[in-house]
């Protein structure tokens, strides 16, 4: 299903740069504990889906998990560094094809989207797979994404140019996850740890609406003025909690699997 990406080494020039900064490694350690911890809860899919990151102090080079690497084998040394034309700035490997082309062009067009994770996590997978809307608003968990989510609705086959990049880009809007219908999902965030705090909920209220809808019994949503004003009760700490949820799998994984870290 994967394909690599011809990306090449780019010119020493941007190689040299300060890519050994304090907040690029921290950076590259958070990105590596959210693959690691994706991988524990079954969110990955064989060697496809991938999260990146746009570098701290750059705004033209990105993070990314290199073509041929389960989740469960990342390392914060082993994401590669690229530019949005397909360069490979750091790092041995290359993208997967559809990593950079989705990822590259997402971040290029939407600078807000400094975090972008894409997956094809099941329960959230199986309702792009639904017709009309996937999430109705029946759970608790799910009114964390009220009014941040769209419906990508045209699935284009692969992304394996810039022209279906750039059409996935244009789709997002203003939402912070994109559906996309008969494929994945996108959580797109300002930071690693208020991504992955998304991506962890969102797959757990797409898993409990559908363990309701497996009973067959109708699904009582929560009324849209209520279910509004739950969201703004989350948002209030959402950004702190993000935080102290990324801070928490990192110290499991210490545990469990320190290696992640190297």
């Amino acid at each position: 299903m994967a394909h690599a990406f011809g990306g090449a080494k780019a010119p020493a020039i941007l190689r040299n740069s300060d890519l050994d900064a304090d907040a690029v490694q921290q950076a590259r350690i958070d990105l590596a504990a959210c693959f690691r911890m994706a991988a524990k809860l079954g969110l990955h899919e064989g060697i496809c889906n991938h999260l990146s990151f746009v570098v701290p102090g750059r705004d033209d080079l990105f993070l990314v998990n290199p073509y041929g690497w389960g989740f469960s084998e990342i390392t914060a040394s082993r994401l590669l560094v690229c530019d949005f034309h397909g360069n490979v700035v750091a790092g041995e490997g290359v993208p997967e094809a559809t990593a950079f082309f989705i990822h590259a062009r997402v971040h290029k067009a939407l600078p807000r989207a400094r975090a972008c994770f894409h997956t094809h996590m099941p329960n959230a997978t199986a309702l792009a797979m639904l017709e009309g809307p996937p999430l109705v608003w029946a759970g608790q968990t799910a009114l964390k994404f009220y009014g941040r989510t769209v419906v990508d609705e045209e699935y284009g086959g692969l992304a394996l140019d810039e022209a279906e990049g750039d059409r996935i880009a244009a789709s997002v809007g203003e939402a912070d996850v994109v559906f996309m219908k008969n494929h994945g999902v996108m959580v797109l965030g300002p930071s690693i740890a208020e991504a992955w705090d998304d991506l962890y909920y969102l797959e757990r209220a797409c898993e409990v609406q559908r363990l309701a809808m497996a009973t067959g019994r109708a699904l009582k949503p929560v009324p849209p003025e209520m279910a509004a004003r739950t969201y703004r009760q989350m948002r209030e700490g959402d950004r702190e909690s993000a935080v102290l949820h990324l801070e928490s799998i990192k110290r499991i994984l210490l545990q469990e699997a320190p290696d992640f870290a190297r």
